[in-house]
């Protein structure tokens, strides 16, 4: 390249640096007094002299005016490059651009200071141009400085294949040194390329060269990809060369270490770490507090914070956040909270991890008024500043909706949903919302938002979690038919690891709308399992009565390894309750203990009272209460009140009410129970009086309420139900059904009219129950030979539960009805339940 050449090519580089710099103040002489100089020319000394003193007076602008009126000279170039160093970024850049339009020509400590400047800003467009002008120096050929820090430069301005490029053309060259291999390895673990970092901190090592051996920064560069792999036995290798080395003394390489083995769950080699430390600083006690609070060890945790509060350590906000995220992991939002203003009072600011732990805490423990507080806080200090970082901007405002979703104030979580424009809204944002109207029964209105979310209007791409907020929306509500398409969704966008937890979602999705079968085909199909895959199943077995079935797969699971604990048994144990196996769950009760070490506790005990209860063996089940280890509770006494109203055993029925007044167990069940009771031993006074109480003590009676899947959805009937615009035609259908059914040997168990007037009365107020309206609007709009999916809020009246056996005997449909204890399916004259119910 010819002189002409390479003096255009530096005239057209400047210009397109001097368009990218801002026009910005850096001094003027109106704000400063010029230095005075004497006419005459001053000698090399003198101005060496008067610029020292310029420089660290701090009188930078007296600098500046004399090197505008000097010739250049390579030798003040040492002074243009401490002006630069020393102004803020765009200021930086300013005095660069000044010394080159003054004819001054930058060296290879000049690049470097502006390179740092263009990353810290960070502006890549100005960095490359920057770059091009020492492309076209030929400091990039000889000088590894200038080409470390343009490394450095593109990995800050988010350019990492430009800084790949510039590393790779040095390792042609030759010219690297330790630096330069740190930078690279730097700009991978940012990035999140955590592989292809310690696959260069390898290659760097692995070259055997004395002057590329590897420092302090290169192992601090290393090991955070150690701990974001969970790789602890490559960080254990590091740690033994920072021992061979004498890195390990380093704080930083220490804390680094340490750091490391908190996030790979080694708690006890970080403590060991932590303890031969001769020097340690706040970061050394806030790793330690982190891991600990990070896998649960809350104890060890705030005993590390009480420590650093008495040794005076000045707290930051990374220890304030670990103890509060460590009471939030625990359900504790009101300790959080109190933490969290000890925090604000220290003086110490929190930021936006420390918020949405604070909010995750108070939406785990319900505690909607500290949450409030919380709020108020965030509004006043955190949102809408300038300079805010909008991604933890939308972090915690997500984090306020999940604390209202959660503590079930709904309407304010949609508030805050409705005010973030679609475009704004992350995965996030829409899980959380979901998720809340989930866990709180608003099925529809989470199924509502999921269809939103997929809409061409937002197409916004569900994670694995939204998906299984979905799922539990659909589980919630039997929503068979939404579920499918969930299903389809997922299989189609393949959703890889979390397919695990979305298959658990699945099959318990299916087993709680009806098709049990369907659950069986996702689990048998499932390439990973775990405990909950294994449970899951089994729940939903037990819930269809089919507990041969469960006992397989409790044997299955047994056989695969897996441990059992005591929510196994429980559910093995309520699987054999509905499905009348008593010897068999009397077996795995007594052998719980000694085959597989699983002490039995109080809900066991319930589950097998019901299980005894429902078979009528009454006395063995009080047995069992009277011989238990530890006080019954309520749900032990409710398995008893049940089996009485089964049974008809009034005298233990009324001693199981006041065991449950004794526990100031109330509730709208325990009187309907009573009232049951009475009413099947037509005590019709007790009745009556039972329903005066229940009015004085302002305790009203749920209505029952039955869904059923209709051709154009969901339709709702309640008990009486005539608002439907089909009602006529249910009302004419149903007096068929039942004139029918009589004739085959029906007869109206009266007992459950709970009123005391004649039989006739009470077979047509038994004919308005919702769970017979249901069906017959089933009928009425379902294909013929598809079935019938009914879901009752309550249990389902034992006079239509005869009906509805009676009934599926005319007509061309199963009937699949789930209630609040479990599924029952008619066909072809009997249920499912065999009589246990």
């Amino acid at each position: 390249m010819g002189a002409a050449d390479m003096n255009e090519r530096k005239q057209h580089g400047g210009a397109t640096l001097r368009q990218l710099i801002p026009k910005l103040f850096f001094s003027s002489p109106a704000a400063h007094p010029c230095l005075s100089l004497p006419e005459h020319d001053l000698d090399v000394p003198s101005l060496d002299r008067i610029l020292s003193n310029c420089l660290y007076s701090g009188r930078h602008f007296d600098a500046l005016s004399l090197l505008r009126r000097i010739p250049p000279s390579r030798y003040f170039v040492f002074y243009w490059n401490n002006i630069i160093q020393r102004q803020h970024q765009k200021n930086a850049l300013h005095a660069f651009d000044e010394m080159r339009r003054l004819g001054w020509a930058p060296d290879g400590y000049t690049y470097p200071f502006v390179f740092k400047a263009c990353g810290d800003l960070p502006s890549l467009v100005t960095g490359m141009s920057v770059h091009a002008l020492a492309l076209v120096s030929g400091l990039t050929d000889c000088n590894v400085f200038v080409n470390n820090a343009a490394i450095a430069m593109y990995g800050r301005c988010g350019a990492y294949d430009k800084a790949q490029q510039v590393f790779d053309e040095m390792l042609e060259r030759g010219l690297f040194d330790t630096i330069s291999w740190n930078s690279i390895i730097s700009v991978h673990v940012q990035i999140g390329d955590c592989r292809r970092a310690l696959w260069m901190f390898e290659e760097m090592v692995s070259r055997g060269d004395i002057a590329l051996r590897a420092d302090g920064v290169s192992l601090v560069n290393a090991l955070p990809a150690c701990a974001s792999l969970k790789l602890w036995r490559k960080g254990m290798e590091i740690h033994t060369y920072a021992i061979r080395s004498g890195l390990v003394d380093d704080l930083f390489v220490g804390n680094a270490i340490m750091d490391m083995y908190a996030k790979c769950g080694l708690m006890d080699e970080a403590k060991i770490l932590f303890d031969s430390m001769e020097v340690k600083d706040v970061v050394s006690w806030n790793a330690l507090v982190t891991g600990y609070s990070q896998i649960g060890r809350f104890d060890d945790a705030l005993g590390l914070f009480e420590r650093m509060r008495e040794k005076d350590f000045e707290l930051n906000v990374v220890t304030w956040s670990a103890v509060i995220a460590g009471y939030a992991q625990r359900g504790l939002g009101h300790e959080a909270v109190d933490v969290f203003r000890e925090m604000i009072i220290s003086g110490s600011q929190p930021n936006a991890v420390t918020i949405v732990s604070v909010l995750s805490a108070c939406a785990a423990s319900g505690a909607l008024v500290q949450g409030k507080e919380t709020h108020c806080y965030v509004t006043k200090r955190l949102l809408n500043l300038e300079g805010n970082d909008p991604g933890e901007e939308m972090m915690v405002i997500n984090g306020l909706i999940d604390m209202y979703a959660k503590c079930n104030n709904l309407e304010i979580a949609q508030a805050m949903l409705d005010s973030i424009e679609l475009k704004d809204r992350s995965v996030v944002t829409w899980t959380v919302m979901i998720g809340g109207y989930a866990q709180h029964g608003d099925a529809s209105n989470a199924l509502r938002l999921f269809s939103e979310m997929l809409s061409d209007k937002c197409r916004m791409m569900p994670n694995g979690f939204t998906v299984s907020c979905a799922l539990v929306a659909c589980a919630r509500i039997g929503a068979l038919r939404v579920g499918r398409e969930i299903h389809a969704y997922t299989l189609r966008n393949r959703y890889g690891e979390a397919m695990l937890f979305i298959s658990n979602c699945l099959i318990d999705m299916y087993a709680k709308s009806g098709d049990v079968d369907a659950a069986r085909a996702v689990f048998d199909n499932m390439i990973k399992k775990n405990v909950v895959s294994w449970t899951s199943i089994m729940t939903g077995y037990g819930m269809h009565g089919r507990g041969e079935e469960a006992i397989q797969i409790f044997k299955g699971m047994i056989a695969a390894g897996l441990s059992v604990d005591g929510v196994t048994f429980l559910v093995l144990l309520y699987s054999c309750s509905h499905s009348g196996m008593v010897d068999a769950g009397i077996h795995y009760f007594n052998n719980m203990m000694r085959d597989f070490g699983v002490v039995p506790g109080v809900e066991h005990y319930a589950c097998m009272v019901d299980l005894l209860g429902r078979a009528g063996r009454l006395n063995e089940a009080m047995k069992l209460v009277n011989d238990m280890p530890m006080e019954p509770n309520s749900i032990v006494w409710v398995a008893i009140l049940s089996a009485c109203r089964l049974h008809g055993n009034v005298e233990l029925g009324e001693h199981a009410v006041n065991q449950l007044l004794e526990l100031k167990f109330e509730n709208d069940g325990l009187y309907t129970l009573l009232s049951n009771l009475y009413a099947s031993a037509r005590r019709w006074k007790d009745v009556a009086k039972i329903r005066s109480l229940m009015k004085h003590s302002g305790i009203r009676k749920r209505p029952g309420c039955s869904w059923v899947q209709g051709k154009n959805g969901t339709a709702t009937f309640y008990v009486g139900d005539k608002s439907h615009p089909m009602s006529e035609e249910i009302s004419k259908l149903l007096d068929d059904l039942i004139d029918r059914i009589k004739i085959m040997g029906y007869v109206p168990e009266t007992t459950f009219a709970l009123h005391d007037v004649d039989d006739e009365e009470k077979g047509d107020l038994l004919l308005e129950h919702s769970e017979k309206l249901a069906l017959a609007y089933g009928i009425l709009t379902t294909s013929p030979g598809m079935p019938i999916r009914i879901i009752k809020n309550l249990r389902v009246c034992g006079d239509c539960h005869t009906a509805i056996s009676y009934i599926s005997r005319i007509i061309d449909h199963e009937v699949i009805v789930r209630d609040s204890s479990r599924f029952h399916h008619f066909k072809n004259g009997s249920c499912s339940c065999k009589g246990y119910w």
